[in-house]
This record gives structure tokens, C-alpha cells and sequence, in this order.
């Protein structure tokens, strides 16, 4: 383990730091009843922050512990709620880090965001009495194929588990078929539905755009993955033939990545400015590399089309709600079993667009570059789909009170 750390130091360097929390080391102290939210990474971390918000605000009596996996996902709780939660490191699946952990802690209850099983973790939980919620729980065919492969132990670990909040009705069917009992799975709908948006959003991309440039069409490709930036740029370049003026926006998926998406840019010899860097993007800059934190929102609002990483290659794309919510219409690849239900209800919608391989993400995107009116019917479609499914995090809330009622009970 602390071999893997160190290599995955290499390229991200804060993986070298506070090593000891992961193995469930640290110098808090909690002096009020915990509840605890664990969000593996980014994404996750963004989908939990109106419950995290909305927790604070109902159990003003308790500390607020937030765990993650990843120093990004780290960054993101410092950067969102300050001092107002504590943060630490998740311990690793041990039993001595994660009884040191809980010993600490001492967590009324856990809410796991996703899908994060950890059978000591769970254990541990159970044998202490602390009550567990996987909450926003998603579970595609081929994670499902891979906890078949343990039927057993993946049994006894979601014996572990309270509740499980499932995201949509295919998710609740694999839980169950893996051995989770019916009545311990709700389908509450997925809390990234439940994304509010920034008052200051608009305003803050209508002047963004203007720094870009008002005069040419805007496309931002998001969460990409290695192997992915080069077929995007093949993409761009052949759009650039018959749209010289079009700017592309890139943010990789990873910042350990930023680094090499740059160098690929510089290969082609594409004009390419760093937003980390502050220097301005004018008409002849054809890539703004997004190479900074918690700012893909902004840059969503300030797109005219948005293409969702991790789709192209197998990767099982990525959140396709937050531009849906913004009204600007995505173009997604064929690798989208990670958002399955999401994707097809969308596409039911006419809100996205699917394609197969690059050579249809070329053809896609440049149809909705040049048709103002097809892309104003998509965005307002997948607006109103993401509109009308709101209301999962008001039933985990419910789900929350009641578990934290039967515990004072």
C-alpha cells in the first residue's frame, strides 16, 4: 500500500502526504456526537455537498466528518466547507487502521456515498452498532460481475449495511441479486439531480465567455482520460479546417494529467494557454487547458457544446448533469455504464447526443457548432429532464432522520 502511494506520488506529489490517516492516524479530537459522510473522490464529493450542507444545517449538535480517497477529492471538501467539517483521510481496509478510526470517531452513522464496500469497514461498523446508508448508490452490470466473483463475502459484507438508496431501479436489482435483503433497498433517484446551481453562475460565464470571445463557438471536452485527448484533438483539428475560429477547452480528468494534455497540445503545435497560468485567451489561442480546481461548472455555463470524458474510451463516462442542468447540450461516446439510466432517459428526451466512435463526435459536434436552434431545443430538453427528477435528497434526508431516530432510541 504504501508502495502504491508512493508511486502514485510520481505524478500527483500530495498522495506523499498525511500517510498516517490512512492508517487511521490523526490528531482529532471530536468533543460532540460525529455523523459521517465518505465520498471517494471528486465527483462524489460534489454529488454529497448538499447533503453535507443540508446535514450541518439539520444536526447543528454534531461534527461533521467528511472522508475521501484522494487528495483532489481532499481539496475539494477544504475548498467547499473550510473548517466547518472535519476532514481525514479514509483508513485503509485493515482491521487495526479502521478500528483505530472508528475508536477516534465514534460515528453515530456512516454515509457512504456511491459505491464504496469495504468488508472490514462494514464489519467493524456492524459488530459496533454504527448504522450504515450507502446513499446515492449506483452498481453497473460489470461492477456487479466483478462482487459476483465473492458471492460470498459479498454477502456477508452488505449484511453489514442499513439501508441501501439506490439510484434508479436497475441499480436496486443488483443489489438485490448479489444477496442485499428487498427491504433494506429504497430507489430514491440520484442527489445530482439535486445540483443548485450558483446565483452568481451566469454571470460570472457571461464574463468568461467574453474572455474567450464572444465571436466564436466554444466546446469544452471534460474529465478526459489518457488515450482520449488525442482522438478529442484529432476531432478538433478536422473541425478547425471549416472552423478556424473555434476554441477548445479541455480538462482532464485528473490533475496529475494536466501536464501531459499540455505537452500533446504543444505537439500538435496548437496555440494553447493553461488557465492556472492567468495569461489572456485571445482569437489565436485555439486550447484553454481547464487546469484548475472546482471551476468545471463555470466553464460548462461559458460552452456552447460539452463532450463527457471517460466515454470514449471504456471507461463508463462520467456526470452528465451538471451541463444537462445548465441547458447546454452534451455529446457523449459509447462507454456510458457508469450513468446507464441517465444516458438512455436522455437520449429518450432528445437532451444528448450519443455517438459511437470519433468519427461521429467530429460530425456531432459540428452539426450542434453550427445549428443554433438544435442546440437550444437539446439544452432546454435536458434542463427540463434534470428539473423534473429532483427530489432525491429530500428522501435521504428521510432516510438519515429516521436512522439517526432509531439510534436514540
Amino acid at each position: 500500500m504504501i508502495f502504491r502511494l508512493y508511486w502514485r506520488s510520481l505524478r500527483a506529489p500530495a498522495y506523499r502526504m498525511r500517510i498516517a490517516e490512512r492508517f487511521g492516524h490523526t490528531t482529532i479530537k471530536p468533543d460532540r456526537p460525529v455523523i459521517w459522510v465518505h465520498a471517494v473522490s471528486v465527483g462524489e464529493t460534489l454529488a454529497a455537498v448538499p447533503l453535507i450542507r443540508s446535514l450541518i444545517n439539520k444536526y447543528p449538535g454534531h461534527h461533521m466528518l467528511v472522508t475521501t480517497t484522494t487528495p483532489t477529492g481532499s481539496q475539494q471538501v477544504h475548498g467547499v466547507f473550510s473548517d466547518k467539517v472535519f476532514h481525514v483521510y479514509a483508513p485503509y481496509d485493515l482491521p487495526i487502521a479502521v478500528n483505530r478510526f472508528l475508536d477516534t470517531f465514534k460515528p453515530e452513522a456512516g454515509i457512504i456515498m456511491e459505491t464504496e464496500i469495504w468488508p472490514n469497514l462494514f464489519h467493524a461498523c456492524k459488530k459496533r452498532k454504527i448504522p450504515l446508508l450507502l446513499a446515492n448508490a449506483r452498481l453497473s452490470e460489470k461492477s456487479a460481475k466483478g462482487y459476483q466473483r465473492l458471492p460470498s463475502l459479498t454477502q456477508i459484507t452488505l449484511k453489514c449495511i442499513h439501508t441501501v438508496a439506490a439510484q434508479t431501479r436497475a441499480d436496486a436489482d443488483r443489489f438485490r441479486n448479489l444477496g442485499m435483503a428487498d427491504d433494506r433497498i429504497v430507489i430514491t433517484g440520484s442527489i445530482k439531480f439535486d445540483l443548485r446551481l450558483p446565483a452568481s453562475l451566469r454571470e460570472s460565464a457571461e464574463v468568461l465567455r467574453r474572455e474567450l470571445g464572444v465571436n466564436r463557438k466554444v466546446w469544452v471536452a471534460a474529465s478526459t482520460h489518457e488515450g482520449e485527448e488525442e482522438l478529442l484533438l484529432d476531432s478538433f483539428e478536422q473541425l478547425l479546417q471549416d472552423m478556424g475560429n473555434l476554441l477548445l477547452i479541455i480538462v482532464p480528468r485528473h490533475p496529475e494529467r494536466f501536464d501531459r494534455a499540455a505537452a500533446l497540445c504543444n505537439k500538435r503545435q496548437l496555440v494553447t494557454i493553461r488557465r492556472s497560468s492567468g495569461l489572456a485567451c485571445d482569437e489565436s489561442t485555439q486550447v484553454y487547458l481547464g487546469d484548475t480546481m472546482g471551476e468545471l461548472l463555470l466553464l460548462y455555463a461559458a460552452a456552447d457544446v460539452v463532450f463527457i470524458g471517460g466515454s470514449l474510451i471504456e471507461h463508463g463516462g462520467h456526470n452528465l448533469l451538471e451541463p444537462a442542468a445548465l441547458g447546454v447540450p452534451s455529446v457523449v461516446g459509447p462507454s456510458m455504464y457508469n450513468f446507464e439510466e441517465i444516458t438512455s432517459r436522455l437520449l429518450e428526451c432528445n437532451g444528448i447526443i450519443q455517438v459511437n466512435d470519433a468519427a461521429q463526435l467530429t460530425s456531432s459536434t459540428e452539426m450542434l457548432l453550427r445549428d443554433a436552434n438544435l442546440c437550444s431545443r437539446m439544452g432546454e430538453n435536458a434542463a427540463t429532464f434534470v428539473e423534473n427528477n429532483r427530489g432525491a435528497l429530500a428522501s435521504l434526508l428521510c432516510l438519515i432522520d429516521g436512522i439517526m431516530t432509531g439510534n436514540r432510541n
